[in-house]
């Protein structure tokens, strides 16, 4: 009897659970057609998780709640860079330990002298940065990023600009060092991400005697500029560069979003007295509201410089 007791409790709960989520998610007339979910303690709820998904993140990563988290090391740069060249065809870059070395010279140097652009204000080329770790090559290739927090999102950066481009997918590139450091930029905290690209001089010819060519993508600076990154590569860059924290918050707002349209098509139900103000239009409002926060959060990582 005991029992029989506690399985009909149990199923009364379940029972008033399912109630309760469906007043929560969907238009009935027990909730005046408008879910719980989107009202303003609901909505109110759902940004209070949002942000505190964000900071809690940062805080957990970084020790502030305002901390910047970055993901960003060579081997992930060096399996993104080689995922787009084999979408292409082309034969996987290997990675050298002197170009690597080369890269964080030059990455170091940027800190130290506080500029941006492959030329240092002292006139020091990216050419001789490799000739210092003694690596000897016929082509060589350099490409500049700051302010990204992924490799996936430098990649996809460098994937956004033509020059920074091909210089990623050359075919007679075989070998590629990666560097990757923070420090203060004109001020600012910073992540300067260097990637060199070569093909090996035959015979291992000496630089000073043997025939090379070069090429650098151009950089943002004061004095050579280059077109921005478009509204839609920025797009790309934050949905490579978003965070299990983002992600689960865009997806709350997304399902908000979803519940606010869906209240607009029963908004024809709503009380009189509700018909006759903004509440009439309420669910479509919402949902433009709830997108618009969602656009503001993947522009949030959308952000870096070539």
């Amino acid at each position: 009897m005991a029992k029989a007791k506690q399985t009909s409790a149990i199923k009364k709960h379940v029972r008033k659970t399912k109630q309760k989520t469906a007043l929560a998610f969907v238009p009935k007339k027990e909730n005046q057609y408008r879910p719980h979910l989107i009202r303003r303690y609901g909505l109110l709820l759902i940004i209070s998780v949002a942000i505190a998904l964000q900071f809690g993140y940062n805080f957990t990563k970084t020790g502030s709640v305002l901390g910047r988290v970055v993901n960003i090391t060579p081997a992930g740069l060096l399996a993104a860079t080689n995922d787009q060249r084999a979408k292409e065809g082309l034969p996987s870059l290997r990675e050298s330990e002197r170009l690597s070395k080369a890269a964080m010279l030059k990455a170091n140097d940027i800190i130290q002298n506080q500029y941006w652009d492959h030329t240092s204000p002292s006139g020091v080329e990216p050419w001789q940065w490799i000739q210092k770790t003694n690596y000897t090559y016929s082509e060589a290739g350099e490409n500049l990023a700051r302010d990204f927090s992924t490799a996936d999102g430098t990649v996809a950066g460098w994937m956004a600009s033509e020059k920074h481009r091909e210089n990623m997918l050359k075919p007679s590139y075989s070998d590629v060092g990666f560097a990757v450091t923070t420090g203060e930029l004109n001020d600012k905290p910073t992540t300067i991400v260097v990637a060199l690209y070569a093909k090996p001089a035959a015979n291992n010819i000496n630089l000073n005697t043997g025939p090379y060519t070069v090429s650098a993508a151009p950089v943002e600076s004061d004095n050579s500029p280059v077109e921005p990154l478009t509204a839609a590569a920025r797009i790309g860059i934050a949905i490579q560069s978003l965070t299990p924290a983002a992600v689960t918050s865009l997806a709350l707002i997304f399902v908000a979003a979803t519940v606010a349209t869906t209240s607009h098509i029963y908004r024809k139900k709503l009380p009189k007295k509700l018909q006759k103000t903004w509440y009439k239009d309420h669910g479509v409002i919402k949902a433009a509201g709830l997108l618009a926060i969602a656009a503001f959060i993947i522009l949030l990582y959308g952000g870096g410089a070539l």
